[in-house]
Formats: C-alpha cells, structure tokens, sequence
C-alpha cells in the first residue's frame, strides 16, 4: 500500500466529526493492509511510531523543519516562520506552495525511514535527522509530506484514541462492533494496539481472544470506583479489606530475570516507561526471589529521620530525567506494592485478591524496605470501616481504597471491586477531580500582565471519545504559576477548536489547545449547567463545578484517563 493513500485517507478524517464515520473508514484502510502494515498504521493514526510504552521522540527543533520547507518551496525561512506563526501547523504550510512530487513511497518505506531518522541520536544528530528527513520528503506528494512533518512534531490530530482503534479493528474483522469487547480484553493485558492488530490480522480472533501478558508490554492498571460514603460502600461490598490511599506515582513493575540481562521496566499509570528515574528500585527488584514478576504499586518520597511519606508535590519532583541521581539521595523513594499480577509464568488475573495477597507478602518477605507490602485490614462493620478510615487521615493520608476480598484483578476496568474512600469536608466533594485543559482566557486587572486570566476544562465522555466542559478555572495558582500555565498552554496551542472537544459557543476561550493536558482541580459541589456540555443531552442539563480551583498537574495521566461523565455524576450524588 502506498502511503500517499493513507495521508489521503487522514485528510478526510480530519475533516469528519462523526466517530462511527471515521471507524468505518479507517477499518476500510486497514482491511486492505497486509500483516506487516496494520501496525504502523495504527500508530500513524495515533501520531506516533511506537505504542505508548515505548514513545515516539524525534526531538526535532521548529526551526529545522522551517529551514527545509524553506529550502523545498525555495521560500525565505522568515516567509515560513511568518505562515507558521499565522497558521499555527507547519505541516499545512507546504501545501501553500508548489510542490515537486517524487515517486510514490509505500507505508513500510515510509515508515522505517522514520523509525531510522527517530533513532539517529549523538554528536551531530539534528543535522543528519534534518538530512534524512530532506531526503524523505523529496521523495513524496505535498498530503504525505504534511503527514510526515505532523508526525515528526507530534501534531497529527486526528481526534483518535486507542478505543477508536479497537472500534475500528471490529469494523475491521467482522463489519461491526461486535468483537470489540475480545479485542479490547486483549489490548488490556497486552497495551500495544500496533500488535494486537497484527496479531487479529494475521491469526485471527481466536489468537485475540487467548492474548497472553508479556513482561516489559505494560497491562493496562485496574481503577477504583466511587460511592458517597462509607454505609453505601458497605452496603455494597459487604466483608472486605481496606488498604491506605496513597498519593504518589502510580507504577507498575516488570521483571524478567531469565534473560542473560535482567529486563526491569517500571510503567506510569498512563503506560509511560519511566525505568530510567528510579535506579533504587531497579537494585531492590534484583534481589526479589522471583524469575519473572509484574506487580502494581505506588511511589512516594518518604523522610527517613520522621519515617513519615512527603506530600504529592514532593514526590512529583522525582519525574526528571536529569540530575536524578542527587535526586535519589535529596528525595528518597519507596514502592509500596498494593497487588502483583503475574508471577514466575503464571497468570494471576483470575486469582483472587486473597490468592494475590498471599503471593505477594511471600514474594517481598525479607526486603530491605525499598520495596513494601500495604498495609491491609479485614473490615466487616461500618464502624471499623470508620475507626480505620480516621486513622488513616490522622496519619496525614488521602483515604482508603476497599476491595472485595474474592474480586480478580480487573485491567482497564473502573468498577465496584475497588473502591476509593477520601476525606470529605462540609459541603465539599469527597473527592477532586481530574480534569482536561481546553484553552484559556485573556487575563484583566493584575492577570494582564500575564496574558491568561483563567481557563476552560473539561471531562472525558468514553461514549463519544469527546471532551465536554465543565467548569472555568481562575483560582488556586500563584502569580508563578500562572505564567508557567500559560507557557504550557501554548506549548499546545492550536489554531481552531479541536473537533474531540464539545463546547457551548458561549464558552470559547481566547486560546484552544490539544486537550492532552491533565491537571487536578476541587471544588464545592457538582451543579446543572444549561451552558456547559458535560453529560449534557436534548433533556437534561450539563452539569458543572462550583467554586472549582487548581490543586495539581497530574502529567501521568493521559487525557482519556481524566473524570468521566459517569463518574461525576456519581459524585454528584
């Protein structure tokens, strides 16, 4: 396949708003690619080459790019840095010139050269990738070179998600929705959408259907539900456990030591690799009497003269890349371990959490406290539920996350198995909410000075893969922070609205940028909105934040993983 058709084909969907629409046509692409290409496409489709865990990083500068479309249209780099500054998308730019189109690439062609040009790294490597990428470029029409420069500067954009991607594969496979439910079983245990579809592709549904974990392919984590207060959860989960809330990093462990060299991968909730930032946990999990592991668990920096863990905000500081060793000494960690999911070849899903549990403690027996087992209760009354609850938030924790004792392990699933307990001040929410940044607005009186004065999120709604607005935020940040906000806004500022975002023209803000910035806010209560659009339909009204104000960035997690309509409707009560 050529990958001229498939630039084509993106061209069209960036101009569809209707998701089935765009399944459809996306499934049609990928029934007529081979093996080797239902992969690759995926990703392209997601704007990237890599599935999540690996990432995709051409780190290549603006000003490059610039520098060769300048050269190709035989333009002055300051016309194209102006047409930029206009349009806000160098892709779109070329097509703003004459083009010299070269012989037709196909989707493999282009593909490794991007995969060769993304890998160039050392001495001297902007100027051999701008090379590299010259030489591509030449090579195609003026749709596959916008494609391939968005791709490089990860602004494709086409408004899909992994579930689109495993809608489409259905489509795919059987003409409908049908098998959606197998596929994204699998893609839960084994988070690479590139070889799930080569796997569907090339074996069928039944291979799907069977699809194993592998150690060092992150499997996507489990969440805890929400009830309003501790007589409904009991009421809900009857005899259970109760484990402490802890507000640090997600993570999860993967070790395989059966390999010559020990694999030792640490995934974000968000299934980021992120084994490069925490090298004491890579020495404590080669000690571990295991030969293959793959556990959940949370980060924290912890003061080693209190014994007490530090605020979020602290541990927060651990995720750099640079200078983490001084870090390691300033800001020590521990990984508190909350549940493992696979053990020495076996499969631990099914298991239940009592069976888990037991494996475990066993497992962490004897370690030298940089990795830890949670502390665990049995609960069987509201009032012990209470009493523990109370500790726990007098020992400064977030809460409790209470489970049921028989429940297997869920992947990607939010549901009543776990659900989460935080404290709960007088007329506040019992909880804070993840929410997505969708733009902003220009600032007044003292904020002028800072060109935001406030900005509009929303909440993810996984029925139509949209962001729909629930609140403007323009309290909870220092004047510091303000002007650190902005300059990540523009960072991922866009020209027009996104079409994932669903918003009341009422509400436009000055500046719209791609909502994949997540950040946490809390607020008073949850009220009906006629204006704002989450959970809004033809009869009901949205509903909206009162009183809402910044609390965090929340950069390990991805858009799609921020509150839902459904969940906040629970809040609301």
């Amino acid at each position: 396949m050529n990958f001229k058709e498939v630039a084509e084909l993106f061209e069209k969907l960036d101009k569809i708003k209707g998701r089935l629409e765009m399944t459809k046509l996306f499934a049609h692409i990928l029934n007529r690619a081979s093996v080797e290409e239902v992969g690759p496409l995926c990703y392209f489709a997601l704007g990237t080459l890599n599935p999540q865990h690996i990432g995709t990083k051409f780190n290549f500068a603006q000003k490059n790019i610039i520098k060769m479309i300048a050269e190709k249209v035989g333009r002055t780099e300051l016309e194209i840095k102006e047409k930029f500054n206009e349009q806000g998308d160098l892709g779109s730019i070329v097509e703003l010139y004459e083009w010299e189109e070269g012989a037709d690439l196909t989707v493999m062609q282009v593909y490794n050269a991007l995969v060769e040009i993304e890998k160039i790294a050392g001495t001297g490597s902007q100027d051999k990738k701008s090379v590299k990428l010259q030489e591509l470029l030449l090579e195609l029409d003026v749709v596959s070179a916008k494609y391939v420069i968005r791709i490089v500067l990860g602004t494709v954009r086409l408004g899909f998600f992994d579930m689109t991607l495993i809608d489409a594969l259905s489509w795919m496979y059987a003409g409908d929705k049908s098998v959606r439910d197998t596929i994204e079983n699998a893609y839960s245990v084994c988070a690479d959408i590139g070889y799930i579809a080569q796997v569907l592709k090339r074996d069928g549904l039944e291979a799907v259907g069977k699809m194993k974990m592998h150690v060092g392919i992150p499997i996507r984590p489990a969440a805890a539900d929400r009830l309003p207060d501790i007589k409904a959860i009991m009421e809900k989960l009857g005899p259970c456990v109760a484990q402490p809330k802890l507000d640090g990093f997600r993570l999860q462990i993967h070790l395989d030591k059966t390999q010559d060299m020990p694999l030792i991968k640490f995934f974000s909730r968000n299934l980021s690799d992120m084994s490069d930032m925490f090298p004491e946990f890579v020495a404590a999990c080669k000690t571990l009497p295991v030969d293959s592991f793959i556990a959940d668990g949370e980060a924290m920096v912890f003061d080693p003269n209190t014994k007490l863990f530090l605020s979020f905000q602290e541990t927060v500081k651990r995720r750099r890349k640079h200078g983490i060793e001084q870090m390691v000494s300033d800001l020590p960690l521990q990984l508190i371990l909350f549940d493992v999911l696979y053990c020495n070849g076996i499969n631990l899903l099914p298991s239940t959490h009592t069976e888990r549990r037991v494996i475990l403690e066993k497992v962490l027996k004897g370690t030298d406290g940089t990795l830890q087992c949670i502390d665990e209760r049995k609960i069987n009354t509201v009032k012990e539920l209470e009493n523990y609850f109370i500790q726990e938030i007098a020992a400064g924790l977030e809460g409790l996350v209470i489970k049921k004792p028989n429940a297997p392990y869920c992947p990607g699933k939010r549901n009543a198995n776990w659900i989460k307990l935080k404290y709960q001040a007088a007329d506040k929410l019992n909880d804070t909410i993840d929410v997505v940044v969708l733009g902003y607005y220009p600032g007044k009186g003292k904020r002028s000075q800072f060109g935001i004065g406030a900005f509009l999120v929303g909440i993810f709604n996984p029925r139509t893969e949209s962001y729909e607005t629930v609140a403007k935020v323009g309290t909870g940040l220092t004047d510091v922070q303000w002007v650190e906000f902005k300059k990540r806004c523009d960072a991922l500022k866009v020209s027009s609205k996104p079409k994932t975002v669903h918003c009341d023209k009422s509400l436009e803000p000055m500046v719209w940028v791609e909502p994949s910035m997540v950040c946490e806010v809390l607020a008073d209560n949850v009220t009906l909105s006629p204006v704002h659009t989450a959970g809004k339909t033809d009869t009901q009204l949205g509903f909206a934040l009162r009183f809402p104000r910044f609390v965090n960035y929340r950069d390990d997690k991805n858009s799609y993983q921020a509150t839902t309509v459904a969940e906040l409707e629970k809040m609301r009560g």
